[in-house]
Order: C-alpha cells, then sequence, then structure tokens
C-alpha cells in the first residue's frame, strides 16, 4: 500500500495503490474505495477494500504507517472501543 496525491482540479486527491491477494491484480484507488479500522491491537487494526478486477473483499493489517498514511489521505476511519 503506498500513498500518492494528485491534483484533480482545484482540489487535491489521494490515490492509494493496492493489490488483491486473490488474482494478484494491482490498481490504485480513490480514498473512498478504502475502509480503516482502529482497533485495541494488531489484530483488529486492518484496511479493506473491494477489489475492482474480481470483487473480492479483501481485508489488509495496518501499521502505524499504514494509518498515518490512510488517515491523511481522506480515509473514513472506523474506531473499534472494548467493552471492558
Amino acid at each position: 500500500m503506498g500513498g500518492d496525491v494528485r491534483e484533480a482540479g482545484r482540489a487535491m486527491a489521494a490515490i492509494f495503490r493496492a493489490a488483491c491477494p486473490d488474482c494478484r491484480g494491482r490498481f490504485e484507488l480513490a480514498a473512498e474505495a478504502l475502509r480503516l479500522a482502529i482497533g485495541a491491537s494488531h489484530r483488529t487494526t486492518f484496511y479493506s477494500f473491494t477489489c475492482p478486477d474480481c470483487g473480492a473483499a479483501v481485508r489488509k493489517p495496518a501499521g502505524e504507517r499504514i494509518i498515518e498514511l490512510l488517515t491523511g489521505g481522506g480515509v473514513r476511519t472506523l474506531r473499534l472501543h472494548s467493552s471492558v
């Protein structure tokens, strides 16, 4: 996953490179195509998207750098809270 900011008209739009583990497709996705979930542990922190090539639902772990790139690029984020 890599982030790239491109100019789209007057507004800056983030474009992210991604790959599908099912079909091995490589493509670029707009921030609107991704979702980020931040949980209490690395096991519950991930980003997800639907592969535009094969339609598979893809879920990948998100470390600190990925979280920084995605949130900075405007990806919708869900913060998961534990019920302790």
